[in-house]
C-alpha cells in the first residue's frame, strides 16, 4: 500500500503482490508442443513487451542452449518497465551467472568469462538506475563451489527395498505413494521422505555409508539448521564439500523414463543440472536436435531428446553452508556505509524496503 513494485523473471512471481510481474511461462499446448513465452500482470504488458523485445527466449533461460540471451531480454525488460512504470522497487532475477558455474566450476575462465559478459550487459541497466537516482542492491542467494561426485542417493535407497517404481512400457517411474522412502534431491541437500516412522532407522542404515554424504539431519538436526518445515523430509541429508545428489532412481539407463533426457523440469523428481548438457557421447545429438526444432517449425510434435544421462561433467553446485565468507552469497550495495559485516537472508526485504523509503529502520 503506498507504493509500487515491479517483478521481473522470476518463477515464484506469479501471485505476488506487486503491480508489474514478467516471468518465463511456456506456452503448452495440448498434444505436447512447448513455445516460449511469458506471464505478466498486468496482461497488456505482455504484449507490450513482446512487440518491443521479441518473444522471451525460454530455450536460452534454460536447458543446454542456457545463456546471456535470457538475462539480455530480462534487463531490457527492467529498463522498459523503470522507464514507462517508475516503480519505487524494482527487482530483477539475471539467471546467466547459473548456468557456466554448474556447468564448468567457478574457477574455469568460461565461468569468469560468464561473469565479464553478465556485467557488461548490466552496464545500461545500471546507467538507468544511476539517472533516475536509484539505489542499486546486488543479491545473490547462494555461492557456487565446485563438485567432482554425484551422489545417487535414490538408487541406494532402492537397493535397500525402500523405494518403489512402476514400469510402463519398459520404462521405470518412481511410484511415491507405494515407495517406503523415497529423496526429493535439490543441489547438495535432499529432503528424504519416509513414509512410517518405524522405517527411520532402516533408512538411516541404507544411507549410513553411501560415500559422498556428509550429514543425516534428524528432527534435532533440523531443528538446527532451521530445516524442521512441516513439508521437509523426515530426514535432510548434506553432500560433502565436492558431491551432489541426483534424482536418479533407476538402475539401467535402458529402463530410464524418456523424460529423463528432456529438460522436464515439472516430471523429474528432483534438480537436474545435467539439463545444462547436450548428450556428449551420442555422435548424432546434434543432428537429433536440428530434426526435432525442424518438426517443430513445421508445427508437429517434437522430442528434444538430448540430455545425458551421465551426471559426472556437472561442475559447480550448492546447498552445504560455506566453509568460508569467499564461498557464501554475496551482498552490494551503491549506497556507501549502508551494510553491516554481515546480513541475514531473512533482513533482506527489510533492508530492501528501508533503502527504497518505504520502511522505517529498526531501532
Amino acid at each position: 500500500p503506498g507504493y509500487t513494485v515491479a517483478n521481473v523473471c522470476w518463477w515464484y512471481a506469479m501471485g505476488a503482490d506487486t503491480d508489474w510481474t514478467v516471468t518465463p511461462r511456456p506456452v503448452y499446448y495440448a498434444d505436447g508442443r512447448k513455445e516460449p513465452d511469458c506471464y505478466t500482470r498486468p496482461p497488456a504488458l505482455h504484449d507490450e513487451l513482446t512487440e518491443k523485445l521479441g518473444t522471451f527466449p525460454l530455450f536460452h533461460f534454460w536447458g543446454p542452449g542456457a545463456d546471456l540471451v535470457s538475462s539480455q531480454w530480462i534487463i531490457d525488460a527492467t529498463r522498459h518497465i523503470m522507464a514507462t512504470r517508475t516503480p519505487d522497487l524494482a527487482l530483477c532475477y539475471l539467471p546467466h551467472l547459473d548456468y557456466d558455474l554448474q556447468r564448468f566450476g567457478p574457477d574455469d575462465p568460461r565461468s569468469h568469462r560468464a561473469a565479464a559478459d553478465l556485467d557488461r550487459a548490466m552496464g545500461p541497466l545500471l546507467d538507468d538506475a544511476k539517472t533516475q537516482g536509484r539505489t542499486v542492491v546486488a543479491l545473490s542467494e547462494y555461492g557456487i563451489t565446485r563438485v567432482e561426485r554425484p551422489v545417487d542417493i535414490n538408487r541406494a535407497l532402492r537397493r535397500a527395498g525402500l523405494l518403489e517404481v512402476h514400469t510402463q512400457d519398459g520404462m521405470e517411474y518412481l511410484d511415491p505413494m507405494a515407495s517406503r522412502a523415497f529423496a526429493v534431491a535439490d543441489h547438495q541437500l535432499a529432503h528424504i521422505y519416509v513414509r512410517r516412522p518405524e522405517d527411520l532407522e532402516a533408512t538411516r542404515a541404507a544411507l549410513a555409508d553411501l560415500p559422498g554424504i556428509e550429514q543425516l539431519l534428524d528432527d534435532e538436526g533440523k531443528k538446527a539448521h532451521h530445516l524442521d518445515h512441516p513439508r521437509s523430509g523426515e530426514l535432510v541429508a548434506v553432500a560433502e564439500k565436492d558431491a551432489w545428489f541426483t534424482y536418479y532412481y533407476w538402475l539401467d539407463d535402458a529402463r530410464a523414463p524418456d523424460f529423463a533426457q528432456l529438460v522436464e523440469i515439472h516430471r523429474k523428481p528432483g534438480y537436474d543440472p545435467v539439463e545444462l548438457f547436450m548428450d556428449p557421447h551420442d555422435p548424432y545429438i546434434r543432428v537429433k536436435a536440428v530434426s526435432a526444432v525442424a518438426r517443430k517449425k513445421l508445427g508437429m510434435r517434437y522430442r528434444m531428446a538430448v540430455v545425458p544421462l551421465d551426471p559426472s561433467p556437472i561442475r559447480g553446485s550448492h546447498g552445504r553452508l560455506p566453509t568460508n565468507d569467499d564461498e557464501g552469497p554475496l551482498i552490494l550495495c551503491s549506497t556507501p556505509h549502508t551494510l553491516g559485516s554481515r546480513v541475514q537472508a531473512t533482513e533482506v526485504k527489510s533492508l530492501l524496503l528501508q533503502l527504497a523509503g518505504l520502511q522505517e529502520a529498526n531501532p
